[in-house]
């Protein structure tokens, strides 16, 4: 499952917004129906993930990270009490926390951008100009590209 794309939305007075529906489509034929919902790693956005992209990076970091180690365990606890389960009404809208929407800086207007086997929900305003000009993003992709494979 790989989501593309970038949709814009609203969320309403307590928080509700829709979720899209060519993602909800999407997670309908893959089965997915329990998603989580955290802040991103980096704190500009919120990241939905289907449970299968959920339990994939858990399974990534838990792999990384020793039960005795205090500064690991610490990490993944991070990890995992910024995340909320996620839960669609019947007609697909969800409820994010005032928590969430303060940690991503989002007031009203979102947009909702697929990442590979996630969606990300950027507050609108940070979407407005490009997120890297051009000529910029075309360099850095060569560079990656340039990379050898794993």
């Amino acid at each position: 499952m790989r989501f593309l794309g970038n949709i814009e939305a609203k969320t309403d007075a307590k928080g509700r917004v829709f979720l899209p529906s060519a993602f909800r489509k999407q997670l309908q034929v893959a089965g997915e129906e329990q998603l989580v919902l955290r802040t991103d790693v980096h704190g500009k956005c919120l990241v939905i993930y289907p449970e299968s992209a959920w339990n994939k990076r858990l399974d990534q970091i838990s792999a990384h990270v020793s039960e005795w180690d205090e500064d690991e365990q610490m990490v993944l606890r991070e990890f995992m009490a910024e995340a909320e389960f996620l839960t669609l009404d019947g007609n697909g809208r969800f409820l994010i926390s005032k928590r969430l929407l303060q940690a991503a800086g989002i007031e009203q207007a979102v947009r909702f951008i697929g990442m590979n086997d996630t969606i990300e929900i950027w507050a609108q305003e940070k979407t407005e100009k490009p997120f890297l000009p051009q000529a910029e993003f075309a360099s850095r992709l060569k560079a990656i590209m340039s990379k050898p494979q794993e």
